[in-house]
């Protein structure tokens, strides 16, 4: 009898201990996912006086400590949202003085998986993980006490490689979700269509449908402000070589339009396992060929009133970087100079997060958001920040880490 109580004792204690342990567990979760970090000024390390741009163009630190900064979001009272691909993460950035310099981040949450992509309308913020879309409604007014999100889709395809998602609305409404082939070159329509698309949908999940396909995998995608048509990038395929294939800003000029992969890529180039089955005719050729490897991701155009007139309606592109050339390329902000819809000129707006010498870098620019101001914001996930780019007029461009 005695060992009967006693070892009932033992066992009702472990109960209570692995009760506490669990309730602990979640507190800590909970504490994590409320965490605010608040400062002053950015007071950023980074040399960002190497970053070249054109005369009467500043770059200043906007926020810096943003872990792993990629796709960005501005709220209706000013809240900048900034989603990871990494770091499980998602940041509110507040500039409460409005000195366009950041003065209180507050991470969301920071238990997701893959958080890349994140879109704002009507006062919710859209999350996309790998396979499933968030929504936390009324955010804006819930930044300390953050509400659990509402699951809009969970079915979408789990494969981590190319699964992170860059989304928006466009101007009718729909939200746009890009579906990356799972792997460097196959033909992954076989096993799901929804590979290697751009699809959209309502906002409530509904609707959905494929809009664009033969997209290996784009990250960064807007609409012409007078056109109203999709423009997106795409990276080409890895392992033929350092120059090829090129990757690609593109158009969409109607719904359902096939861009080539895995077939052809970049309007020109035949892929050597696949591009036996349909020739590069078949398919819509991209507006710019850009560089082997540059991995573009954001693209934005320019609408404001601060830069010069001649950036009006130009797009913008954030060069993420190569990863495997045998020397480095990218690691920019390019402009596509347009006569309507034809490129005219592809140039470097802005560098020097690569030291081409050395190969080191610094920085690599993700995603590109214009301010009411005219002003750019650009992400960066490797110097964990986000400048903001101004145009003063002055007879000399110029860095300043204030």
């Amino acid at each position: 009898m005695k060992i009967m109580i006693y070892t009932t004792r033992i066992l009702v204690f472990v109960f209570l201990l692995c009760l506490g342990y669990s309730c602990k567990q979640k507190e800590s979760k909970e504490d994590e996912k409320k965490a605010i970090v608040q400062y002053d000024e950015p007071i950023s390390e980074l040399p960002i006086q190497k970053l070249k741009l054109p005369e009467g163009f500043k770059i200043e630190v906007y926020a810096d400590k943003i872990d792993g900064a990629r796709s960005m979001a501005m709220g209706d009272d000013g809240t900048l949202f900034v989603g990871t691909r990494n770091d499980k993460t998602v940041y509110a950035i507040q500039d409460l003085d409005k000195d366009y310099k950041a003065d209180h981040i507050k991470v969301l949450d920071s238990t997701l998986e893959v958080p890349n992509g994140i879109a704002f309308r009507n006062g919710s913020l859209y999350v996309a993980e790998v396979g499933r879309l968030l929504r936390y409604d009324n955010i804006e007014a819930q930044l300390d006490s953050v509400p659990e999100p509402v699951v809009v889709y969970n079915d979408y395809p789990t494969e981590f490689h190319h699964g992170w998602k860059y989304i928006a609305f466009g101007p009718d409404d729909k939200l746009y979700v890009p579906v990356g082939a799972p792997c460097n070159i196959c033909d992954s329509t076989v096993s799901d269509k929804r590979y290697a698309t751009i699809t959209r949908m309502d906002p409530d999940g509904s609707n959905r449908e494929i809009y664009a396909q033969g997209v290996r995998n784009t990250v960064g995608f807007t609409w012409h402000p007078e056109t109203k048509e999709l423009w997106f990038t795409d990276n080409g395929r890895d392992m033929l070589g350092d120059d090829i294939p090129p990757c690609e800003l593109n158009r969409v000029s109607e719904a359902g339009q096939h861009f080539g992969y895995p077939y052809c890529h970049g309007g020109l180039v035949k892929d050597p396992e696949f591009g036996d089955q349909r020739p590069c005719s078949d398919f819509v050729a991209p507006v710019q060929a850009m560089g082997a490897h540059v991995a573009p991701l954001g693209v934005k155009f320019n609408t404001g009133a601060m830069f010069p007139s001649k950036y009006k309606n130009m797009a913008f592109i954030a060069e993420h970087g190569s990863w495997n050339r045998s020397k480095k390329v990218g690691y920019k902000i390019s402009l596509v100079t347009l006569d309507g819809n034809v490129a005219i000129n592809y140039d470097t707006f802005l560098d020097g997060w690569l030291d081409e010498e050395t190969q080191e870098a610094f920085g690599r620019p993700v995603d590109l958001l214009f301010l009411k101001d005219g002003s750019m914001l650009i992400s960066d996930d490797f110097g964990d920040a986000i400048y903001r780019v101004t145009y003063d007029g002055g007879s000399m461009a110029s860095a300043t880490n204030s």
